[in-house]
């Protein structure tokens, strides 16, 4: 097993999830969850 350096160390890059992506996948999940609610308990206007 080789040691890694410095250098090669600054060039690691992780995951990348940002903030934006959190918030994008909370909104997915609650439009899916309201989608799914109105298709399971239509409710009548009022």
């Amino acid at each position: 097993m080789t040691e890694i350096g410095k250098h090669e160390l600054s060039n690691i890059k992780g995951g990348g999830l940002t903030i934006w992506g959190c918030i994008g996948i909370i909104a997915g999940a609650i439009f899916a969850i309201g989608v799914i609610d109105g298709f399971v308990r239509p409710l009548k206007c009022n």
